[in-house]
């Protein structure tokens, strides 16, 4: 008796093959007390294995019920966490990257042996195979997330994949069509069966699939509106109507006279095709059905190569209603409720662009304000000093180089030189102001001086009978 072990102590002997076994009775994941096993080469190794479980079960970390492969539970976490929880496309994406990108390089390994050095090198490994860095971005993200999970439902004690470093990611510059691209571009396309979806694409920069997912229902003549509620994706293979991507999508928009003309028109094109959508798409084929979103975008780049416009992606459009509402003076967050993101920094910083011909007006504009200032001192003192203008005006927003940075130092900076015409006009200016200021005072000491001369008599006869009549009654 005395050789046994109490319960939650474990035991540990050796197997016939020569290695040491482990046992312990733990706590799982599901609730229930189970006995784990554990295997080493030596007793030294299994010991520590038992001391490791048994401090995790003293702090209320629970054992996972079974031993998770990688592939394993990515399966698992996309059927269950992801597909009811997130959008259709998400889902869709998550997928491509598991099943191409992730299972067959660490599927086969069990999410507790997962090492930094393991998931750094099947990111290193899919860099060399040609794949961009943002495709890498992409595989970690799914793994962490994934992994994130598996570290909620305490199957994992860290997430991984967060300490795996990448390359620095640099978005393409995107170069939006000029006002004069974009005028020739609708003009271009005024003859497509297609103009009206451009023109909203255009005028409103709304998404490809918010385009081609409006309905008519949608479109308020009566009060002359808009409402962006849903989107046409294609998953799997299937064309779908679905909700917009993100709450923000969902906008209401004002219908322009132009937007409305060009609608007026689709209408009765489709009147005329006899073929109406079971939907109530505004946009469909020849045959009633949604346009596919890929379909769209090649249309809209056969257009352009057809009357020899800069070729852009079709989003390219968004990013260019964006540019043309920042260079005509629209707020920032205007912009972003007619576009429909959801956070303002997405707008400043992705989709409004400059160019050239801003950078030269927004500097000319500071160039104005020198010349303003330039013009209106030679006015006033009529001094060729233009350069100290321009010196003066610069040292006040960066510092001048001549230590006018503070009140101390200003005291330190030698005056700039005088002319001696100058100097004689201040001087003479000076001196007569000087005599104008004493020829004041001497008049109003003149002017107040017998007022003062009676007031000090009037005293006198007052308070000098009061003095001597006693002494005149003592000597008497």
């Amino acid at each position: 008796m005395a050789g046994r072990h109490a319960n939650g102590e474990g035991t540990i002997y050796r197997r016939r093959d020569g290695r040491y076994e482990g046992a312990l009775y733990v706590r799982t994941t599901s609730g229930t007390r189970r006995r784990i096993r554990m295997y080493g080469r030596t007793r030294e190794e299994v010991h520590n294995k038992l001391t490791s479980a048994k401090v995790q079960a003293e702090r209320g970390v629970p054992m996972p019920d079974k031993a998770w492969r990688l592939g394993d539970y990515l399966d698992y976490w996309l059927e269950n966490i992801v597909t009811p929880n997130l959008r259709p496309t998400t889902t869709a994406r998550y997928s491509v990257n598991v099943r191409l990108y992730i299972k067959p390089a660490l599927g086969k390994y069990l999410i507790v042996q997962l090492t930094v050095p393991i998931v750094q090198a099947c990111i290193n490994g899919h860099l060399a195979d040609g794949h961009s860095v943002r495709s890498a971005q992409i595989v970690r993200t799914v793994l962490s997330s994934a992994l994130t999970r598996a570290q909620r439902e305490e199957l994992v004690a860290r997430n991984v994949a967060r300490l795996v470093e990448l390359p620095t990611y640099e978005r393409a510059d995107v170069i939006p069509w000029t006002d004069d691209e974009v005028k020739a571009f609708l003009r271009a396309a005024q003859s497509d069966q297609l103009f009206a979806a451009f023109l909203l694409l255009t005028l409103y920069g709304l998404r490809r699939g918010e385009v081609l997912g409006l309905r008519w229902q949608d479109i308020d003549l009566a009060c002359c509106m808009i409402r962006v509620r849903q989107q046409v994706l294609r998953i799997g293979g299937v064309l779908q109507t679905g909700p917009v991507k993100t709450k923000a999508g969902r906008r209401d928009l004002p219908l322009l006279n132009l937007a409305e003309q060009a609608i007026t028109e689709q209408q009765k094109r489709q009147v005329a095709q006899q073929a109406p959508s079971d939907d109530g798409l505004v946009f469909t084929t020849s045959s009633g059905r949604p346009i596919d979103p890929d379909n769209f975008a090649r249309s809209f780049r056969r257009l352009c190569r057809a009357h020899g416009l800069r070729p852009i992606k079709l989003h390219h459009v968004r990013h260019t209603m964006a540019t043309l509402l920042k260079n005509r003076g629209v707020p920032a967050r205007d912009a972003q409720l007619i576009l429909g993101h959801s956070n303002l920094s997405t707008t400043q910083e992705i989709y409004q662009h400059d160019n050239f011909e801003s950078r030269r007006a927004a500097l000319g504009r500071i160039e104005g304000l020198f010349r303003e200032a330039d013009s209106g001192t030679r006015c006033r003192q009529r001094s060729p000093s233009g350069g100290r203008i321009v010196e003066k005006i610069t040292s006040s927003i960066s510092g001048s180089s001549d230590r006018d940075r503070t009140c101390d130092l200003r005291l330190m900076r030698s005056p700039p030189p005088i002319s001696d015409d100058r100097l004689t006009s201040v001087k003479s200016l000076a001196q007569r102001r000087t005599r104008t200021w004493f020829l004041g005072c001497v008049a109003v000491k003149s002017s107040r001086q017998p007022a003062r001369s009676h007031v000090a008599s009037d005293w006198r006869e007052r308070e000098l009978p009061q003095r001597h009549t006693p002494r005149t009654e003592e000597t008497s």
